[in-house]
């Protein structure tokens, strides 16, 4: 276990690096190879809606949990940069779900709160960060998410700050707060939870890197973002040869 712990502990430092990590997510073996061979790359993340689709399933937890830590196991297996697995809720045992996903080699995981009672949620961080600690990985990266924007809390900036704070306490390293955010919520979150606290989604639409990296996030990632622009290249491809054309100018052969 000392190379997932090593790899952990990297993971960990680009996350408290004030450079900000941008995670171009993957969902398969193949897409993991292409996006670690791009000069820059520095960590792989998975997306679970992407992986979900990828095996013919609907997003939210209808894929089953072996074949996710399957799926994870083969990226982990294709490169050898830090990966962080999308987990979804956790299949409604988290801290197992996170054991099974260090098992196959990943060092960090996303968690959703569905908007859980606080303490029920707060109590899955910690109950997560043991089970690392358990398995020999006390630097695992867990990306605390709470739904308070994507599930319409009250007041989803109040929420967020709620929440992602006991997540903090309860130990982990980092809070992921998805959702289309502007420049004022971004610096809200960064002021309630410090510098390399905070992680969240590019969108159409968000805030710079460069001033999401001035504000003091640590990571951004695509989430389903950058399978969606692989498909859209792919029915480009469609129309162009059911259009009497060929391939596409730039394609490049994989290694």
């Amino acid at each position: 276990m000392t190379d997932v712990a090593e790899k952990a502990t990297a993971l960990r430092a680009l996350h408290t690096a004030p450079e900000l990590l941008t995670v171009v997510n993957v969902w398969d073996a193949v897409t993991a190879r292409v996006v670690s061979d791009v000069p820059g790359t520095r960590a792989l993340a998975t997306a679970s809606h992407s992986v979900a689709a990828s095996r013919g399933y609907e997003d939210g937890e209808n894929i089953p949990v072996e074949e996710m830590i399957a799926e994870v196991g083969l990226i982990v297996a294709s490169t050898s940069l830090p990966v962080t697995a999308d987990l979804e809720g956790g299949y409604g045992a988290a801290a197992e779900t996170v054991r099974k996903a260090i098992g196959v080699g990943a060092v960090g995981a996303n968690i959703e709160d569905q908007l859980k009672p606080l303490s029920e949620a707060a109590a899955q961080v910690e109950a997560v960060m043991a089970a690392a600690a358990a398995e020999g990985v006390p630097d695992f990266v867990l990306n605390a998410r709470t739904d308070a924007f994507l599930l319409g809390a009250e007041d989803p900036l109040r929420e967020a700050v709620t929440r992602g704070r006991a997540y903090l306490d309860a130990g982990a390293p980092v809070v992921f707060v998805p959702g289309k955010l502007d420049e004022e919520q971004i610096s809200t979150l960064v002021e309630a939870f410090g510098p390399q606290r905070l992680t969240t989604i590019a969108v159409p639409g968000s805030v710079p890197l460069r001033r999401q990296q001035e504000l003091g996030v640590a990571r951004v990632s695509y989430g389903p973002w950058s399978q969606r622009a692989a498909l859209t290249a792919l029915a480009d491809l469609v129309e162009s040869v059911h259009a009497g054309g060929g391939l596409l100018e730039g394609v490049r052969p994989l290694n």
